[in-house]
């Protein structure tokens, strides 16, 4: 077969022996190894949706308080340099699956469908033993494969009684997405075969875009101080024209009544569009209530003071990410569930917890919303995992890791060894407390997409020091010394004192582009 593309039938037949497989050499008796190795431990990965580290308490957050995902933290450990190969939402979910590249897993961008019949983590480690589950945010276009329970959103999904795919087909549940995920995820754990080890994803649309609380926390963030980023009103001055030419800006592109709730979705203004009226029209009449309670007095004071120019945009500001931070305070009690649930029920100490999101977001740096770029605030991901077995508590990780790696250490800790498919590195031995001195030193970044909020196409590269980025629609080249701007404002790549820089980069940048098999075209 082309490309070490399996179906979920040949995997199982070739688990029982039957078959042989390039993709995954020896695989038989590395199942029977992992089989007869002892207890292997569970899996709980729960995955969010856009949230930027700046927004998690245990990587230094000033903005707001996550008491559940921090345990997860200070019990476990916190990877400091986490990075996505390609930020936007399908693409991520994509190469954390298959541990390869988008070029090469077929997903570039959100829009192609994703072919489930490529070797997964999912599918390797159930032809293992492992009873699997996918609950949530899926957002591939395609039914899941190498799941036993599969339950999630279609596309994007809604926040209020949101709709469920299923292999029976759609089924509406009433509630709020976040907290329906966290059921939906302790009902599996519950209800599985407790003689095997699972791997559950409780994966959220929270705090996707469009940033609506639960009924819980509508009005949590109203008071508190919410400090804006230094960079809000960026002029992108001294750098290539990609960055002027954004459409992600809180001034500009931020939807006074979808994204920031300001228009009642059903008075008949036409501003509000389909969209707010659907996310209204979805809610119960309790549900309305609360909302309507939450947000009508508010919108009637930004009436009233009738901001303009600068204090428009620090008002937008503050409403985006009251909502945002609203979400996340749900993912949070979610986390918390979640975590007293395997506590009480024995499984804590052999269960791993991984917490982190799809990518990192923007939240008012450089006036931005949205992913997409190389820069820091987007290509960075929170990163943090339990394990009392192996893990130290308070561990600080600070290799370069990145979302290519989570499906080599995946089949790692659970006793299958990592195909040769896999482009990424198990993150085992980091997680047991060493440093190999063979680690990588740089990562590839490749993002495609082109339209969606006007973020041109580019690819490039992230070392301790430097960030590099070739925006090839205009051949235009970037430079960030982090070292000395960590902001990412000045552009010195055409500055002469970074000649020799620019030049050791470009190999760089060449030799991992061949590493990766991402050389062709741009």
């Amino acid at each position: 077969m082309p490309g070490n593309i399996v179906s979920r039938r040949e995997l199982l037949r070739y688990a029982s022996g039957a078959v042989a497989l390039s993709g995954f050499p020896n695989l038989t008796s590395m199942i029977a190894a992992a089989q007869t190795a002892g207890e292997r431990p569970n899996i709980l990965f729960i995955f969010a949706d856009d949230h930027a580290c700046r927004a998690i308490g245990a990587y230094g957050s000033k903005v707001n308080k996550t008491p559940n995902i921090d345990r997860i933290a200070s019990e476990g450990a916190l990877f400091e340099n986490s990075f996505c190969t390609n930020s936007i939402c399908a693409p991520s979910r994509a190469v954390v699956l298959t541990g390869r590249y988008s070029h090469l897993n077929g997903v570039m961008t959100n829009a192609e469908a994703f072919d489930g019949s490529q070797p997964t983590y999912p599918q390797i480690l159930r032809a293992a033993g492992y009873q699997t589950a996918t609950i949530g945010k899926w957002h591939l276009k395609s039914d899941p494969t190498g799941f036993d329970f599969w339950n999630v959103l279609p596309g994007q999904g809604e926040y209020y009684n949101p709709d469920f795919m299923t292999p029976k087909g759609k089924v509406r549940r009433e509630g709020y997405a976040t907290d329906i995920i966290t059921d939906l995820s302790l009902e599996w754990m519950k209800s599985r075969d407790p003689g095997k080890p699972f791997l559950l994803h409780c994966w959220h649309k929270a705090p996707h875009r469009s940033w609506m609380p639960g009924p819980t926390h509508l009005t949590t963030y109203d008071d508190a101080e919410i400090p804006e980023p230094s960079t809000l009103f960026d002029d992108y001055a001294d750098r290539a024209s990609p960055a002027r030419n954004h459409e992600m800006g809180i001034a500009r592109h931020m939807n006074l009544p979808v994204d920031l709730k300001v228009t009642p979705p059903l008075t008949g203004n036409p501003l509000s569009g389909p969209l707010a009226i659907e996310q209204y029209r979805r809610m119960n009449e309790r549900q309305r209530k609360l909302w309507d309670a939450a947000y009508v007095p508010k919108n009637e004071a930004f009436r009233k003071e009738n901001p303009q120019g600068d204090d428009l945009v620090r008002w937008k500001y503050r409403r985006y990410m009251q909502d945002y931070l609203g979400c996340i305070a749900s993912v949070d009690d979610g986390v918390g569930r979640l975590l007293a649930y395997l506590d009480e029920s024995g499984l804590a100490k052999n269960t791993i917890v991984i917490y982190c999101s799809d990518q990192g977001f923007y939240l008012g740096e450089h006036g931005w919303f949205d992913k997409r770029w190389i820069y820091e605030e987007s290509l960075r991901m929170p990163l943090m995992i339990r394990w009392p077995e192996v893990i130290k508590a308070g561990t600080r990780v600070k290799e370069m890791v990145q979302n290519l790696d989570y499906a080599p250490t995946f089949c790692e800790v659970a006793g299958v060894k990592p195909s040769d498919g896999f482009q990424g590195v198990s993150m085992k031995s980091l997680m047991a407390g060493e440093h190999p001195a063979d680690w990588r030193k740089s990562i590839y970044y490749h993002y495609c997409e082109r339209g969606v909020h006007n973020v041109a196409p580019h690819y490039g590269l992230r070392t301790e020091r430097f960030t590099m980025a070739h925006f090839y629609m205009t051949d235009e080249w970037e430079l960030f010394d982090l070292e000395k701007d960590p902001l990412q404002m000045k552009s010195v790549y055409a500055d002469p004192a970074y000649a020799g820089t620019v030049k050791e980069l470009k190999d760089e940048l060449t030799r991992l582009r061949e590493k990766y098999g991402d050389t062709k075209g741009a």
